[in-house]
């Protein structure tokens, strides 16, 4: 019996050692979809390659075999395959084929992560609910935080990858003070000060510059709710005066929206902004951006779809990475910007993923940087204000959170230009 015994570990030793490589799927089969991206991740910062199998079983990750891995798909109970050479071979074959849509890029270098947050300077608890701080965290990705002071400083420079989200660089602190403590504004405040600023709205649009510099010299940018509509509000109102007095104790410039510039912002043209001295008039929209605008919070998303568009993994390799999913179809989710009116979206921006109303999921590229806008502001989230973090332990397939960490890995890949 101790001799059987000992034939089938050797035999299993030898097997092991003649499979050279680990499969994680991404398919349906999947255990733990999202913390699959966090040994991607683990093993990029390990200074080891990925084939990213765009289109092949969801988007699967092909490593090459470690103990080591193994054991970390393991503790993160993240299902995988042990394969051999020539299993490879014919997968490899069969994803490379000309007449199928697939293709297999290769992940380098584990990008450096940092998020735009409050959470830096105040206990800001609305940023609890930040889905890209706690996919990050459920992920195991390491990353690290930034706010006014250190983008003022430089310190984008250190980094790959920004993630800004419930953000307001207007300075109009959210367009209400209900989204903010008097403890977030003044941390605000203090910082303005600090740097010889009148206005919060002064520091941040030089906040909002440094991020479009920080983009257009080769970072990948990746925004979702307000913070994408606020970023390019604030760019196009340079030297304009949209703060309410109720917010800076003078008024708007009456001809504010006739000197917009839509040639200083990314995404966004031919928005009409919402002005108003009442801070609580029109909802909380900053624009037309916001297909939700003069609604309030959110819409009537909550039991809608929008689709994932599908692009050719060989030809259109960037839009293909970033829409890797097991499911096409992904729920609708409110935030303070929903979504994206159609008619404000540049027809240079690339739409990813639509509903019948608005545009959800879009990227462009600026100088030798790239940036992706999302909109909403947690995918697996429910409409009101005091909301608990969403825990995503109850939402490991979460195909609206994949989205996000296609963005996370999409900087370790060698960038290829569009060809359609």
């Amino acid at each position: 019996m101790k001799t059987w015994s000992l034939c089938f570990l050797l035999l299993g030793i030898a097997l092991k050692s003649a499979a050279n490589s680990l499969l994680i799927p991404m398919d349906q089969t999947q255990s733990n979809h999202l913390k699959a991206y966090g040994v991607a991740y683990w093993v990029l910062k390990a200074d080891l390659e990925v084939d990213w199998l765009l289109n092949y079983r969801g988007g699967s990750f092909l490593i090459k075999y470690t103990s080591a891995v193994e054991k970390e798909c393991r503790l993160r109970g993240v299902s995988y395959d042990v394969i051999s050479d020539a299993a490879v071979n014919t997968m490899m074959s069969q994803i490379t084929s000309p007449d199928v849509n697939m293709d297999a890029v290769k992940l380098h270098k584990a990008a450096k992560i940092v998020v735009y947050s409050p959470v830096k300077v105040s206990h800001a608890t609305f940023e609890d609910t930040d889905a890209v701080l706690l996919v990050l965290k459920y992920a195991e990705i390491p990353f690290e935080i930034v706010y006014d002071e250190e983008v003022m400083k430089g310190d984008l420079a250190k980094f790959d990858w920004l993630h800004l989200h419930h953000e307001d660089f207007t300075g109009q602190f959210g367009r209400n003070r209900r989204r903010m403590s008097l403890e977030d504004i003044q941390a605000q405040e203090n910082i303005a000060k600090k740097f010889g600023y009148k206005k919060v709205s002064q520091l941040k649009l030089d906040v909002a510059r440094t991020i479009k510099g920080f983009c257009a010299g080769g970072g990948y940018l990746f925004a979702m709710c307000s913070g994408a509509e606020s970023l390019d509000v604030a760019l196009a109102a340079e030297g304009v005066d949209i703060v309410p007095s109720i917010f800076d104790g003078d008024g708007i410039d009456p001809n504010a929206q006739s000197k917009l510039d839509f040639s200083k912002t990314l995404a966004f043209e031919d928005f009409k902004l919402e002005l108003s001295d009442d801070e609580y008039r029109g909802g909380m929209s900053f624009s037309t951006i916001n297909s939700s605008s003069g609604q309030g919070w959110g819409g009537d998303e909550s039991n809608s779809f929008f689709s994932l568009f599908d692009f050719s993994a060989k030809w259109d390799v960037i839009p293909a990475m970033l829409v890797q999913n097991h499911e096409s179809m992904i729920r609708e989710f409110f935030g303070q910007t929903t979504a994206f009116n159609k008619k404000t979206v540049k027809s240079s921006v690339l739409v990813m993923g639509q509903s019948k109303s608005s545009d959800r999921y879009i990227y462009g590229e600026l100088g030798r940087g790239q940036y992706t806008f999302y909109g909403g502001h947690d995918p697996e989230g429910q409409r009101g204000f005091h909301r608990m973090p969403t825990d995503l332990n109850l939402h490991p397939h979460s195909p609206g959170y994949r989205l996000i960490l296609n963005n996370v890995l999409f900087p370790s890949a060698k960038k290829k230009k569009r060809k359609t």
